[in-house]
């Protein structure tokens, strides 16, 4: 829901990150995967009970994942980088909730259940939407930066990552952040298969 107007306002600053990174040869794939690696910090931090330390973490992959892409588009972005940034992100997102499960199997077992659910709704209609969008030309108008049809909704990035950082500055909230922001994926896997089968509803 906050994707967008978040990309627009970090564009500018990020470009301007990303100058010093390409005059000094960094590949953008290189700084996915350093930030992906970085990011699964935050799983071995959660589980042994320090989830404030993870926020470095978390905050650090947002940082690099940002800049990976404005590095690729100093140059020439690649299919490549597209299909790695999005796949690495899906593995961290499912990660912190494993983390939290981790640290309190019998507490957060079932909350982290529901909320892997949850991701694996917004995420399959999005790749979904992805997959037979780029089949047919569409375009996304609100993310035309994108390297792949970005389909939004009421949980998108921005808000996983305020969840995240919400459950790490309250564990002991976890249960109920994540079966509340469960409910809202619910609500975003709904939204988009609306969307798919409006768009996708003829006989092509």
């Amino acid at each position: 829901m906050l994707d967008a107007a978040l990309n627009t306002l970090l564009r500018r600053p990020l470009a301007a990150m990303a100058r010093p990174l390409q005059a000094r040869g960094l590949h953008a794939d290189t700084l996915t995967w350093a930030g992906f690696a970085i990011g699964l910090l935050a799983v071995p931090l959660i589980a042994s009970g320090h989830p404030r330390l993870a926020l470095l973490a978390i905050a650090l992959n947002r940082l690099a994942d940002g800049l990976d892409g404005a590095l690729a588009r100093l140059g020439r972005p690649t299919d490549r980088g597209a299909f790695l940034d999005i796949t690495l992100d899906f593995i961290f997102y499912a990660s912190i909730p494993l983390a939290f499960a981790l640290a309190d199997p019998g507490r957060n077992g079932l909350p982290a259940a529901l909320l892997l659910f949850g991701f694996m709704g917004t995420g399959s209609s999005f790749l979904a939407f992805a997959v037979l969008a780029a089949r047919r030309g569409l375009a996304s108008t609100a993310f035309p930066r994108k390297g792949f049809h970005y389909l939004g909704g009421l949980t998108e990035s921005t808000e996983t990552i305020a969840v995240f950082v919400c459950m790490c500055l309250w564990p002991a909230g976890f249960v109920p952040l994540a079966c509340g922001f469960a409910a809202l994926c619910g609500l975003t896997t709904l939204t988009r298969i609306a969307a798919g089968v409006a768009a996708f509803g003829d006989s092509r």
